[in-house]
């Protein structure tokens, strides 16, 4: 299997190219093209992954159900659809964009920069996940309304992504409003 391309980005949102995955990110990561999906179940829990203490960036922080990067000239919900299986084992259905356009900048606390055009789904799931411990350390299904609470009491918590995705769906609403957006929060 080649290694793993990411496609690199303008401010334009343009892309100029592409990089190793594994040489992208670092203290100056080039702006670049990513995606994030939130998986529900029947009983509308939505999928909470802990990331593995192998990875680059954000190691062992709770995060949204499954991220990546689409390959050079793959669609992006074929890219969504290819994560969640390599990460999860989890088959995809109904997958649709909820933040077509979300993009941010963060830095952990190693040093490591995520730099991203961000677009995120959400997709249900009919099985149990079998995770790739080099991937995923732990996970849980979870009630968006707590899980919002949550991230708005402890964003410390989460990865600042997951943080951000989450205050602009309404999926982690608290019960009885209509948005997750916290008054004053920083767009």
């Amino acid at each position: 299997m080649p290694p793993e391309r990411v496609v690199l980005l303008d401010e334009d949102r343009v892309p100029v190219g592409t990089q190793l995955k594994h040489l992208v990110h670092t203290a100056d990561t080039p702006l670049h093209l990513a995606f994030s999906c939130h998986v529900l179940n029947v009983e509308g829990q939505v999928l909470v992954t802990r990331r593995s203490l192998g990875k680059r960036a954000w190691p062992g922080v709770w995060t949204n159900s499954v991220c990546g990067h689409p390959q050079p000239d793959e669609p992006m919900e074929d890219a969504v659809v290819r994560r969640a299986r390599d990460e999860l084992g989890l088959a995809l259905r109904e997958l649709r964009p909820v933040l077509p356009d979300f993009r941010y900048r963060a830095t952990d606390a190693s040093g490591v920069v995520e730099n991203e055009v961000c677009p995120v789904y959400v997709a249900f799931a009919d099985e149990e996940p079998e995770p790739n411990p080099d991937e995923v350390m732990d996970l849980r299904w979870v009630d968006p309304g707590l899980l919002g609470s949550a991230l708005r009491a402890t964003p410390w918590a989460f990865s600042p992504w997951f943080v951000g995705q989450a205050r602009d769906m309404e999926l982690y609403a608290p019960s009885g409003t209509e948005t997750a957006r916290t008054e004053g929060a920083p767009r």
